[in-house]
């Protein structure tokens, strides 16, 4: 299998499976991809997703390149034959983490940057060569970065096609954290479980408004959020995070 997909109580595990290339994108790993995250998407038990990249020297370095275009050329004239993911076409309510334990470049930092949130090994390395090879980044590269980091750095990025490394991503608020290359799934996974204490419905209403909202004018903003944040006191969970306030205990979310 070219993606390994676990499930761990509430967590999804997804891991790209090729790490004798560099687990780059192939027409097969995408299919798996879709097909995991459809499955991570319908699972009320599954409440948050990590991603990462198998072996220590990649997250993804991105498409295969004797594989992956021959399949694009021919998904221009059959767009349907292009699989659905969080990269594109796919809108994920559940959270996803990005253990980035390695080299992050073209269609593997894209992966990243559909992620919610990203953990990186101080050996990552992040990189949109797509320029140097005659093309752009078109699984969300030119739209997603400048949203995260600024127009500035994301311009410096994709037009030189420099790499840069894990302290300057976190400085540009690339990643969120960077740390020892053999603590980064144990990081994400630490995090998932943080996420996992909180009401999921709740986080997931927290992610559909922030994505939804931008763009809009404040006053739409508001009223987005509000009507996304109202029908969450109709919910058990609500119920359930009331009373374990008052009894001073942790609380049982059931996603309901």
């Amino acid at each position: 299998m070219e993606l390994l997909y676990e499930k761990r109580e509430h967590i999804a595990l997804f891991t790209l499976n090729r790490p004798e290339a560099m687990n780059a994108l192939s027409p097969e790993l995408f299919k798996q991809l879709h097909q995991a995250f459809e499955d991570f998407a319908q699972d009320p038990e599954l409440w948050v997703g990590v991603v990462t990249g198998a072996g220590e020297k990649a997250f993804c370095a991105g498409a295969d390149v004797k594989t992956w275009l021959p399949f694009v050329k021919e998904c221009r004239q059959k767009p349907w034959l292009l699989p659905t993911t969080p990269l594109r076409g796919m809108e994920l309510e559940k959270p996803l983490i990005a253990a980035i334990n390695g080299v992050a470049m073209g269609g593997g930092m894209e992966l990243a940057l559909a992620c919610d949130l990203r953990i990186a090994s101080e050996k990552a390395r992040f990189a949109f060569p797509e320029a140097r090879l005659g093309i752009l980044p078109r699984l969300g590269g030119t739209v997603r970065l400048p949203r995260l980091v600024g127009s500035a750095w994301a311009a410096e990025m994709m037009f030189t096609g420099k790499p840069i490394d894990a302290q300057r991503a976190l400085a540009m608020g690339l990643v969120n954290r960077v740390v020892l290359p053999e603590e980064v799934l144990d990081a994400a996974l630490a995090m998932a479980g943080d996420i996992c204490q909180c009401a999921p419905l709740a986080v997931q209403a927290i992610k559909k408004s922030m994505r939804r909202t931008e763009g809009m004018s404040m006053e739409e903003a508001l009223w987005c959020e509000n009507a996304l944040g109202l029908p969450l006191y109709d919910t058990e969970d609500y119920e359930e995070g009331r009373r374990a306030f008052a009894e001073k205990r942790p609380p049982k979310f059931q996603a309901k």
